[in-house]
């Protein structure tokens, strides 16, 4: 079990903000920190990390890393951080910068078998590709066998296909480790293929709390279904008028009233919803 229970003053974006979280999280579990920019999540794993001071306190099982008495140094702490950026050394081969935080070579070939980058490992960062080095610092995460991994959105510069790829392996690891995962992320796709639940910041405090479903769900049963996107443009074609509308990857046309068309403006986030039931899917 990690018990965390810290405040730390903050500049949000927004302004001024205390970061107040209270959070009891199961060993093992796989939980996702979402929510806008500025909130606190990045903020928060630091804190985790050691990287960063808070008061309060945080346990993870019958250890103390935080209270009033003391603070456990990041490398005490059997952690696992993934970065948005890679921050690996390009002085040494794909195999040497796993080496350099654990010499376990039985440990270091295993994971990059299963990244499939044991043809790679004596390869150069800089000459990989954005996903190989992404899993390169995946695997150098893992050489410490961290007790919890907090991982900062990685996969968010890489295209749709290897976050896929990437995202399978990384569930593959937190099974075959048995750890306890934190990982910060703004993709719902994403958050439902790797977590078990959802905890949702605004402004420094969790706002929404609970499983996948429960948080990520904008609709119940069968009634309806509905997608969040922004709008791009409203254009009138004869007598009809369009809005152009963004979700996800996607661009689509929406016809709408003169009167919606009236009350919306470009770059509003909208809800494209339909109450009749009756999707094609190809």
């Amino acid at each position: 079990m990690i018990s965390i229970d810290i405040n730390r003053a903050l500049l949000g974006s927004h302004g001024a903000m205390s970061l107040s979280i209270s959070l009891s999280i199961e060993a093992g579990s796989f939980v996702a920190l979402t929510g806008a920019s500025g909130s606190g999540k990045t903020t928060l794993l630091r804190i985790l990390a050691g990287l960063e001071s808070a008061q309060g306190t945080i346990r993870i099982g019958s250890e103390t890393w935080l209270d009033d008495r003391k603070i456990i140094a990041p490398q005490q702490r059997r952690i696992g951080f993934v970065f948005q950026e890679y921050a690996l050394f390009s002085n040494m081969s794909v195999e040497e910068n796993l080496h350099f935080v654990a010499n376990d070579k039985v440990l270091a070939d295993h994971l990059l078998e299963i990244t499939e980058l044991s043809a790679l490992k004596q390869r150069r960062p800089q000459s990989l590709s954005g996903g190989q080095q992404q899993r390169v610092a995946l695997c150098r995460a893992m050489m410490n066998r961290p007790r919890l991994l907090l991982m900062d959105e990685p996969l968010s510069a890489l295209d749709a296909s290897m976050r896929n790829k990437l995202q399978q392996e990384i569930a593959l690891l937190h099974q075959e480790f048995e750890m306890t995962t934190i990982m910060v992320s703004h993709d719902p796709s994403e958050i439902y293929r790797l977590a078990s639940r959802v905890v949702v910041l605004e402004s420094g405090s969790v706002v929404r709390d609970g499983s996948v479903k429960e948080v990520l769900l904008k609709t119940s049963g069968s009634q309806k279904f509905a997608f969040e996107g922004e709008l791009l443009e409203i254009v009138t074609v004869d007598v009809i008028v369009i809005a152009i509308v963004a979700i996800g990857q996607q661009l689509v046309e929406v016809v709408i009233s003169e009167q919606e068309a009236e009350r919306l403006n470009v770059g509003d986030r909208i809800w494209v919803s339909t109450k009749a039931f009756a999707p094609i899917i190809g």
